[in-house]
């Protein structure tokens, strides 16, 4: 992908697909300096270019503010539970706990004084013992609370100091946002601060350190080393890492000007800014036994660095699942009567399903849009069986499939999407301990679970509660850092069922076969599947709208309005900017009063990254745009618009993750071969139920990526850190 893509991504605060599959290189170092490239690339110097620049680019998403107000509760409730479990250990000067040690261990072994083995062995940690099924609680669901924000007066301070700075002032609230109390006397103490604030640079951050200290500014500043680390780990968390290697960290503090990036490290870890973690090389060969008189060899370890947020999450989440294993039955693979006469009611990978959940508290199932009436149909036998049970989504739109298969006598509380249930506006409720009040908790679209959303979600769940984690292994990875699903299908730690319920139809065969790595010609007599060359941008735009305006309606009998266009990026000849302007020229003309938008605009209402509600413009007054999401009305304050609403006829492939739709328009634009893979291509061309048109203008760059371009990986530490703590794993 282009640079300018990239800063497109950023620009808009929304740059999902400009992060962890489809565009972030291979290695995790590429990939920090991807996600600071394509930060960078609105400008270099501090002009009012600059200034320009950041003001667009630190523009974020709108978060629904009952999702933020809960996940701050459960992030201190996660905080607390660890403090209590893990109390501070003496090391160092400024460091306590296992961040002090593992500094220790680090200078230790780069000082050559101890061998890694020695400074980094840990005593195994005893199971969790089983915990007794939990008696029936009460419902009693909390309303959400509203997170108002920063208060003028902090803002206005904020702002001061930004333009003494020579910052825009448009910052202000931002960063007043990120750095919480007293944001304006830690600018003035640290200007380097400033790049916590989604969207701004290193260099920017040293024009506005510049501007307040003077003189006393210079690469060498430790305040800069450790800002700078504290931002490589960030980006490095927009490509799906929860933690770097050492060394690609200080490989990159090299490149950005940090005179001393081992210090820096160490500066970031002494404040508690960053984390140092050691974790054996589990592909390493065992070393040779020592004979006799001689010392025992050395085992291969890393060293990772992350975050205090992302690491957190993971041990948290590792915790939690656990807590849920070992909550199960003592007697394994025993399943109960009521089970078994459940499963024998059922076939196939659905009755696999029914007698795993009997006999386990965390079972995993894979397989594509047909498998997951399997999961589904699980939910309504445990209901049968009398138990608590739940069905939850990516999106409203997967709410609405799970809702549809459970059948119209299911309680509106038996469907959620993940948000739903974090938010407590969905969903069963909370039982008088704050725990959702289920027996078992179907999640589907289980690979955009990220580690924070699943942290939370587990920690909301009773000892004894069975959760089932069901998911396409082949679609795109989460928005957010982590890759919880693939951890923990390649731990393990549970019965993984593989679904044998194949999509049907052509465009089931042609998504079968990309996710082998086979991009084939499929029997397609009812024009289920059809593919247009193009050669250019242009006339790659020209085709799509010519294919969602008449096209596919005359052909194929699917109206404009239920036909998904999607690309891979917002930029570029034939991004989702370009089609959005030509599909609402044809299909919904107007000059836009509202904001750039008129009634009856098909759109979409960005929730988070990789997370969206599609709807239509209603109409505007005074509070702000009012739109239509699947029957649902929504108010979007008119200073949000800009940043969380976007014409809808064109997404990107991430953003159409967990959505369906009756006919699906791919557009691939001669300048996206780059930025595809074989999970892009796989989701894309997934999205559609009855139809798929593909503009093709990569030509042999499609089968390349579908053969040879797989997801790209990541760092993560929940596979060994779940294996450590369940027996027999």
């Amino acid at each position: 992908m282009s640079t300018e893509s990239a800063a497109a991504e950023n620009e808009s605060g929304q740059g999902p697909d400009a992060g962890p599959d489809t565009e972030a290189p291979v290695e995790a170092a590429e990939a920090t300096e991807a996600a600071g490239d394509g930060t960078e690339a609105t400008g270099s110097d501090a002009t009012g270019d600059e200034k320009a620049g950041t003001e667009e680019a630190a523009a974020q998403p709108s978060e629904a503010e009952a999702e933020i107000a809960a996940q701050r509760e459960l992030r201190e409730r996660i905080a607390q539970r660890k403090a209590a479990k893990d109390g501070p250990i003496a090391a160092g000067t400024k460091l306590s706990g296992t961040a002090a040690d593992l500094l220790a261990a680090v200078r230790a072994v780069e000082s050559g004084e101890k061998p890694a083995a020695t400074v980094f062995a840990q005593p195994e940690r005893a199971p969790r013992p089983a915990a007794a099924a939990p008696e029936p609680r009460p419902r009693t669901p909390a309303a959400p609370v509203v997170d108002a924000g920063p208060d003028a007066d902090s803002v206005a301070a904020v702002r001061a100091v930004l333009v003494e700075g020579g910052a825009p002032d448009t910052l202000a609230a931002a960063a007043a946002t990120a750095l919480g109390e007293g944001a304006e006397d830690l600018l003035r103490e640290d200007p380097w601060q400033l790049l916590r604030v989604s969207g701004v640079r290193p260099e920017q951050a040293d024009g506005f350190a510049r501007a307040l200290l003077g003189a006393e500014c210079g690469p060498e500043d430790e305040r800069r080393g450790r800002a700078v680390t504290v931002w490589l780990l960030e980006q490095a968390a927009v490509a799906g890492h929860t933690a770097l290697d050492l060394p690609v960290l200080t490989d990159a503090l090299g490149k950005r000007g940090v005179p001393d990036p081992g210090e820096a490290v160490q500066s970031a870890a002494a404040e508690g800014d960053a984390i140092l973690f050691q974790d054996p090389v589990e592909d390493a060969p065992e070393p040779e036994p020592a004979e006799d008189g001689e010392e025992e060899p050395e085992r291969p370890v890393r060293i990772l660095v992350g975050l205090e947020r992302y690491a957190l999450a993971e041990e948290s989440l590792a915790d939690g699942l656990a807590r849920i294993i070992n909550s199960g039955p003592k007697d394994g693979d025993s399943v109960g009567g009521d089970w078994e006469a459940a499963a024998a009611a059922a076939s196939g990978t659905t009755a696999e399903l029914i007698r795993a959940a009997g006999a386990h508290r965390l079972v995993l199932h894979t397989g594509g849009e047909a498998a997951r009436a399997e999961p589904v149909a699980l939910a309504s036998a445990a209901a049968g069986l009398g138990l608590r049970v739940c069905v939850a989504a990516h999106s409203a739109d997967g709410r609405r499939r799970a809702a549809a298969l459970l059948g119209a006598d299911a309680p509106d509380a038996a469907t959620a999407t993940v948000e739903g249930l974090l938010t407590q506006t969905q969903g069963p409720g909370r039982d008088a301990d704050g725990a959702l009040a289920v027996d078992l908790l179907v999640v589907l679209d289980a690979p955009q679970l990220d580690v924070d959303g699943a942290a939370m979600l587990v920690e909301l769940l009773a000892d004894g509660t069975c959760l089932v984690l069901s998911g396409d292994s082949g679609v795109l990875w989460s928005a957010g850092p982590g890759r919880v699903f693939a951890d923990l299908l390649a731990a393990g730690i549970c019965p993984r069922l593989a679904s044998r319920t194949p999509d049907p139809g052509p465009i089931g065969e042609l998504v079968s076969g990309i996710g082998i790595g086979e991009l084939s010609q499929v029997e397609a007599p009812g024009k289920e599947v059809v593919i247009v060359p193009v050669r250019d941008g242009a006339e790659a735009i020209h085709r799509t709208v010519q294919l969602v305006a008449d096209s596919v309606p005359r052909a194929i009998g699917v109206p404009a309005e239920e036909t998904q266009v999607i690309t891979p990026g917002h930029a570029g000849a034939a991004g989702t900017r370009a089609l959005n302007a030509a599909l609402k020229e044809r299909l919904n003309p107007g000059p836009g009063r509202f904001g750039g938008f008129d009634p009856g605009d098909r759109v979409v209402h960005v929730a988070g990254p990789g997370r969206i509600r599609p709807g239509r413009v209603v109409g505007a007054d005074a509070e702000g745009l009012r739109l239509d999401c699947a029957g649902e009305p929504v108010l979007v304050p008119k200073e949000q618009v800009e940043r969380a609403v976007r014409h809808g006829w064109a997404v990107t492939g991430h953003q159409a993750v967990g959505l369906r739709w009756a006919a699906a328009v791919v557009v691939l634009p001669g300048d996206a071969a780059a930025g595809l893979s074989r999970p892009w291509v796989y989701t894309a061309f997934g999205r559609g139920e009855r139809h798929l048109s593909v503009v093709d203008g990569v030509g042999a760059g499609l089968p390349r990526a579908v053969s040879e371009i797989a997801a790209k990986p990541r760092t993560t530490r929940l596979g060994r850190l779940v294996r450590a703590q369940v027996p027999g794993a």
